[in-house]
């Protein structure tokens, strides 16, 4: 062994001791005749010491190192004089007999510290780098033990972790797939699974009642903070069970999470609500409760005064902001100008400005006198000093832009605190989207979502009305207004996915075609069976109190899907081109 112990392991109790160390330099430092070293490895770091009294040799050798040189030393354990209570190591030093350089380091492009001084596009091309830090190792440190504790849950609850194929059949329903071409089948792909789904599924088929992984998953869309084109899902599936135990079984996994991980005790059941009052309240199917600043309509009691854009409006709501009654008209006219962005997408805003004497302004108070306003504060519940935000157009556009503000608002007065954590679930979701564009019905989750039994009358009616009121057997799991998991009580009667099959506009043979297998495998006995897959990358952020997932994947890619540490993707030399039978049509750049 190189070492007898870590960088992050001695002690005052071990002074006296000869040890043996290796790891990397992190920076030295001439004192008179003295020089001192930290080494750092995953463990921590350790101050090292060559005295004056050591041999010129050794005095020689120390001053030869560098950042990041690679080392092993031999010396004894000594007291500090002075001591560094912000390190575990640091009531010790270790005075050194030997140095010997294991491999020297050219000068690194940026410091290898917790507040480096390199870019984002730096370190990304030297990740390895990168992952030196303290933050990504946290990180990455976080990430081990939730996946730990995962697995501890779900085997004390009998699940079985069974991996899944990454060659699979393309279904192009939903984000693109990643295809990958076959040598050996010409013309043929596989696709990269955007989830185990089916599979999961046919494992119930199997009699595999309680089934797990955690696994890497691909979905060719565009990227941001909390997406990349592969992630990693906790993927689950239970046979002979209903709603409430799914809902009941992973609400247990997430509190054992936040107990073992975090320390934290969550006491009581999650809260639940439908998805119809998330976007009537929240604005979001995903909805931040760690603030109240709720959504109220006020289509009825504001219509009808003279204002136009009011009047013509098919709805319009409003938000309470607590305390906001001192934002200057400067301030309100750049949240107005806010609103219009193209990411929120109102057209105006009207503010009703509670004043702390009782006494209201507006931006419309030549259409609403005081009374007016005193009822619209009334029905917002809204407080002397507090200041009203309200915006009108299509229902749920409104709503969803609503609900945007509301964040924005959250985050502009710090009530977003990432050390405060408030789970969720929300259920009952729309079984079927209807696209105006291609005059179809879009599975909402997935075609093998069960509906509600009581809505299966309305799924088997040929009105449109009465299908898009169908609700889903679905939930989501929600942490601070980002969803973590989803999952649904899945269709296990062949009738049922047949009629499934037809509403979104797959005949018979397309159906066959793509989900053939499945629906052979169901004629042999499927059991009633539902399932949930948390976006572990995203569960690992949060817990870590990062809105990014990026520092929590040891290899990520960037905003455009790329590789910039591999530079990939790449092209593939002529042979590989022939042996795939493929030919590249590069894009036609205009001069």
């Amino acid at each position: 062994m190189y070492r007898s112990h870590t960088c992050g392991e001695l002690r005052l109790a071990d002074a006296g001791r000869e040890v043996t160390l290796a790891g990397w330099v992190q920076r030295t430092r001439k004192m008179g005749g003295m020089t001192f070293i930290d080494l750092r490895d995953r463990y921590g770091i350790t101050q090292l010491v060559v005295d004056e009294s050591a041999s010129p040799a050794l005095n020689e050798e120390a001053g030869k190192l560098g950042r990041e040189y690679v080392v092993q030393v031999k010396g004894q354990v000594a007291e500090r004089s002075s001591k560094n209570n912000r390190i575990p190591t640091g009531e010790i030093e270790v005075q050194l007999h030997s140095i010997q350089v294991l491999n020297a380091s050219v000068v690194p492009p940026f410091t290898i510290e917790d507040d480096s001084d390199g870019g984002e596009e730096i370190r990304s091309r030297f990740r390895y780098l990168d992952l030196r830090r303290n933050p990504l190792k946290k990180a990455l440190e976080l990430r081990h033990k939730m996946a730990h504790e995962v697995r501890n849950y779900l085997d004390a609850q009998h699940f079985m972790e069974i991996e899944t194929p990454y060659l699979i059949k393309s279904t192009p329903e939903g984000a693109r797939d990643f295809v990958v071409p076959s040598r050996m089948n010409p013309g043929q792909f596989y696709a990269l699974p955007q989830s185990p789904q089916t599979f999961k599924q046919l494992l119930m088929v199997a009699g595999y009642d309680r089934y797990f992984q955690i696994v890497r998953c691909f979905r060719d869309e565009d990227l941001r903070a909390d997406r990349q084109p592969e992630f990693t899902q906790i993927d689950c599936e239970m046979s002979f069970v209903e709603r409430e135990d799914i809902l009941n079984t992973f609400e247990g996994m997430c509190k054992a999470l936040f107990k073992n991980v975090l320390g934290r005790e969550l006491e009581g059941q999650f809260p639940r609500i439908s998805y119809a009052d998330a976007m009537n309240y929240y604005g979001s199917d995903k909805p931040d409760i760690r603030f109240g600043m709720k959504i109220s309509e006020l289509t009825d009691l504001v219509k009808g005064h003279g204002f136009g854009v009011f009047d013509d409006a098919p709805y319009i709501g409003g938000i309470c902001v607590s305390g906001a009654a001192e934002y200057t008209r400067k301030q309100v006219d750049e949240l107005t100008e806010w609103v219009k962005r193209p990411q929120v997408g109102a057209k105006g805003m009207v503010y009703v400005r509670c004043n702390a004497d009782g006494s209201f302004k507006s931006s419309v108070d030549k259409f609403y006198g005081p009374e007016q306003l005193a009822a619209i504060a009334t029905a917002m519940q809204a407080q002397p000093g507090d200041l009203i935000l309200i915006l009108c157009g299509p229902r749920k556009k409104t709503q969803e832009a609503l609900g945007t503000l509301r964040i924005e608002m959250g985050n502009r007065l710090g009530l977003r605190n990432p050390e405060e954590y408030a789970p969720l679930w929300v259920c009952d979701f729309p079984l079927l989207e209807w696209d105006d564009e291609t005059q179809r019905f879009y599975a909402m989750h997935h075609p093998f979502t069960a509906p509600k039994p009581e809505d299966m009358d309305k799924f088997f009616s040929d009105k449109k009305e009465d299908l898009e009121q169908v609700c889903a057997n679905a939930y989501d799991f929600v942490l601070n207004g980002t969803e973590v998991g989803g999952g649904s009580i899945r269709i296990h009667d062949a009738q049922v996915q047949k009629r499934m099959f037809e509403v979104l506009g797959f005949s018979e043979a397309d159906a066959e075609e793509r989900f053939g297998f499945i629906i052979n495998a169901f004629r042999y006995g499927a059991p009633p069976h539902g399932g949930i897959a948390f976006g572990f990358d995203r569960f690992c952020a949060l817990f870590g109190g990062q809105e990014t997932i990026r520092d929590y994947i040891a290899f990520p890619k960037n905003n455009q899907g790329r590789d910039v540490m591999l530079d990939a993707p790449a092209g593939i030399d002529q042979v590989q081109m022939d042996e795939l039978f493929l030919e590249s049509k590069a894009p036609v750049v205009e001069q």
